[in-house]
């Protein structure tokens, strides 16, 4: 059977997909891309982003997925830092980035389909504006149907990816794989299917933007399987639900502030839809509210399936409803390519039930490096293991349970947020003395931003934050603002955060 892909009011069987994917690999052929070149995909979820997408690995080129809300600059250091060579984007994207991009790149522009406009309450702009905007300019499909598609397949097992995420000091690291061994590549993908609940013959619906690494690996392997996949442009409680009853939706990646939104909705509301054909649905991301999930598993039954993992270290562990309501609160069992060991600050392996920082082994397929910055390899790793930097323990079935993050790392609404780079913005404006930047409880996303500050001179919220809505994508814009007279520090003199942090969680600590 051929399945269907939709974005939309756009379908297309995935043989299509495949062939509009050789196109466009033909055409990164012809600019002189092999296997380890680099592109740039900035897009929200439509069609042409897997077209890029799967025509880059069809080559063996690194991809690199760019979170469409960032600025100019932030976009600019990427596709420096990754050296890419093309950068597809929605064409109403393009005037933000202009004077960003580098002279020399090719800039493939998508049309902005009118659901995406509707979704996003953009304006109707004209398309061609893009070319006068950066002179290396074309539109999308026009350029990939010059080319024939590519026949020439690389060897199996050759799979390529490139993940930027930021670090502690507030700067993008590109998380480089390279596998050219089959049988890793097999079994990773066997793994991944494992952790999502993914398998043949399902109908899936894409609730989460593809530029999430965990929402690009969740539909890469639909495809893999050759599903049927929606893409939705933008979560919305009940148009979820009207798709799951219209479409017999069975598979589903999630996150926690989805579910609070959908249980907020009136009850005669989620009681309208026929949602009996969903089989599995997987969450991970963020931590996720026991009484939230709960609630889910009672309204959906124990299809509810959660993950742990990292852009480092991929799929961690792995949970089904079952195991979850035996073990609340734990993101489950190691999964079969991985093992974990809970340790001291001086590396000291400690017993089952003690808290200590947690420590990942890997397989082969799993293993990675940052892009031109491998020191910064060397920094998460314990021989042969590595640490995202989370605290946690394993009881004594083996479950692991997380109580916090070693690094101030902020999740809301499973978008990773970091307080150096806002920090970094903050502490140029000429009233702040000094500045910390925290997460903090929120209902429905999980955690939102603060920051408390110490100025020089007068300034306001809402000044705060306009300062930094004007440099940073809106989502790290601050929801919280405090003025203090001194900010709590240590004896090296590093602002004590954890004890202006805990002033907000001291009601909502995660139990043991």
């Amino acid at each position: 059977m051929n399945s269907v892909i939709s974005a939309g009011q756009s379908s297309i069987s995935l043989t299509e997909l495949r062939t509009r994917a050789a196109k466009f690999a033909s055409g990164l052929h012809s600019l002189g891309l092999e296997q380890g070149s680099s592109i740039a995909i900035m897009m929200r979820n439509d069609l042409p982003y897997l077209e890029a997408m799967f025509g880059a690995a069809h080559l063996g080129v690194y991809a690199a997925s760019i979170n469409w809300h960032l600025r100019g600059e932030e976009v600019a250091f990427i596709l420096n830092d990754c050296k890419a060579r093309v950068l597809v984007v929605h064409e109403d994207i393009v005037a933000e980035l202009q004077g960003h991009l580098p002279a020399d790149i090719l800039l493939l522009y998508v049309e902005t389909t009118e659901e995406i406009r509707e979704a996003y309450k953009i304006p109707v702009s004209s398309p061609q504006a893009c070319e006068s905007l950066h002179k290396n300019s074309c539109e999308w499909s026009a350029w990939r149907d010059k080319y024939s598609p590519h026949t020439t397949t690389l060897p199996k097992g050759i799979r390529n990816s490139i993940i930027y995420t930021s670090g502690t000091t507030g700067t993008p690291k590109g998380i480089r794989r390279q596998l050219s061994d089959e049988n890793a590549l097999n079994e990773l993908q066997e793994i991944t299917a494992q952790a999502y609940g993914l398998k043949a013959g399902i109908r899936v619906a894409m609730t989460g933007p593809l530029y999430h690494s965990a929402t690009n690996a969740y539909t890469s392997q639909t495809l893999r399987l050759e599903n049927d996949l929606i893409l939705l442009p933008r979560f919305n409680e009940e148009e979820l639900l009207q798709t799951i009853e219209k479409h017999r939706i069975t598979h589903m990646h999630m996150v926690p502030t989805m579910f609070v939104r959908l249980l907020q909705l009136p009850e005669d509301v989620r009681n309208q839809y026929d949602l009996s054909s969903l089989e599995c649905v997987v969450h991970g991301a963020a931590p996720c509210p026991a009484e939230v999930k709960k609630k889910m598993i009672e309204w959906w039954g124990p299809i509810i399936q959660e993950y742990y993992g990292s852009s480092e270290a991929g799929l961690i562990t792995s949970i089904g409803s079952e195991d979850w309501l035996t073990h609340p609160g734990s993101v489950g069992k190691s999964l079969a390519d991985t093992d974990l060991k809970i340790c001291t600050d001086s590396g000291l392996e400690l017993p089952a039930n003690e808290i200590g920082e947690i420590f990942i082994h890997i397989s082969k397929a799993r293993d990675f490096t940052y892009h031109e910055k491998p020191e910064l390899r060397e920094e998460i790793a314990m021989e042969s293991y590595i640490t995202n930097g989370d605290i946690g323990y394993l009881d004594d079935d083996g479950f692991l349970y997380i109580c916090d993050r070693k690094k101030d790392m902020i999740i809301s609404g499973g978008v990773n947020i970091y307080p150096a780079e806002i920090e970094g913005v903050l502490s140029s404006h000429p009233a702040v003395k000094d500045c910390a930047v925290f997460g903090i409880p929120n209902e429905e996303y999980g955690e939102s931003i603060a920051v408390a500050l110490e100025t020089v001179a007068e300034i306001s919220e809402e000044e705060v934050k306009a300062y930094v809505k004007s440099r940073l994508a809106s989502y790290k814009v601050p929801r919280l603002v405090s003025f203090r007279q001194s900010l709590p520090r240590e004896d090296s003199g590093k602002i004590f955060k954890r004890k202006i942090r805990d002033e907000y969680w001291q009601e909502n600590q995660r139990s043991i």
